[in-house]
């Protein structure tokens, strides 16, 4: 197994999950998702029956893939916080790039809240959310001290040589 392939395990809408391996750089094409089996068999599955894709450290616990849905407390990386609301109703939220340039039109990658989890990321298709919103923006205190130091290099200075 070439070490490009990825642990994953996809839950589906109606509450099967599958375990597997796939190209985390084009696993989802034309609709479709492309994994590879346990048993080595290539399964293809329609996204619009699958609620996610989770990329996992390890197969030992499938039922454990995200056991933290939200947050505790304000997340410390860098991204946009969002809350989604699945077609069953279950809400998560999660952390994404705040790069439109990472943006997939089939659907979203996720950070989860717990990343010491056997979760590390969320692939969402879009036809598995009712909605998305964002909660905040992380990171945007970094550009405002950016701008702030800026406007600190225009001040007169007291004592100049």
């Amino acid at each position: 197994m070439p070490s490009t392939h990825k642990k994953v395990v996809v839950c589906k809408l109606d509450r099967d999950s599958i375990q597997g391996f796939v190209n985390p750089t084009g696993f989802v094409s034309g609709g479709k998702l492309e994994m590879l089996n346990t048993a080595g068999q290539v399964v293809t599955l329609d996204l619009a029956d699958v609620k996610g894709v989770y990329f996992v450290r390890d197969f030992a616990d499938p039922t454990a893939v995200a056991t933290r849905k939200t947050f505790a407390t304000r997340p410390r990386a860098e991204g946009l916080w969002v809350r989604m609301r699945f077609r069953d109703n279950e809400v998560m939220e999660g952390l994404m790039p705040n790069d439109l340039m990472q943006a997939s039109p089939e659907g979203y990658l996720v950070t989860p809240p717990d990343t010491r989890s056997n979760t590390q990321r969320i692939f969402v298709p879009r036809t598995a959310l009712l909605e998305m919103s964002v909660l905040a923006v992380i990171g945007a205190r970094t550009a405002a001290r950016r701008r702030a130091a800026a406007a600190d290099a225009r001040q007169v200075s007291m004592f100049s040589e």
